[in-house]
């Protein structure tokens, strides 16, 4: 069974900088794209970056240069690499990706929190 955990999530002050990580566990064959989300609290859930299965990386604008996206694809993790955290960046993260087992399909993490405080 494919299962995708994120970890990193916590809390820091304003500045501050975290890295979230996303494993993908099962019987898998390849990731295709990781994409990170963002639900803040009453809002709904933003995709705020995203990296494809060739590398091409693709970010919203409120936080173009603040964060980076990788993967490790060896050991089948994304990455997000959050800096200059803003209280405007809390919320749940989540992670999506296309994983191909026998087939394709995709899966989403449970989410980690972050939460900035000024």
């Amino acid at each position: 069974q494919v299962r995708l955990v994120e970890s990193g999530g916590g809390s820091v002050q304003a500045g501050g900088s975290l890295r979230l990580s996303c494993k993908a566990f099962g019987n898998i064959t390849r990731l295709s794209f990781v994409e990170w989300y963002r639900q803040a609290p009453e809002q709904q859930r933003e995709l705020v970056a995203r990296i494809s299965r060739t590398g091409k990386l693709s970010y919203d604008e409120a936080v173009e240069g603040r964060f980076i996206i990788s993967r490790d694809d060896t050991e089948k993790t994304g990455f997000l690499e959050m800096n200059d955290l803003k209280p405007e960046d809390t919320g749940v993260y989540y992670c999506r990706a296309s994983i191909w087992t026998e087939t394709v399909d995709y899966y989403w993490g449970q989410g980690t929190q972050v939460t900035v405080s000024s």
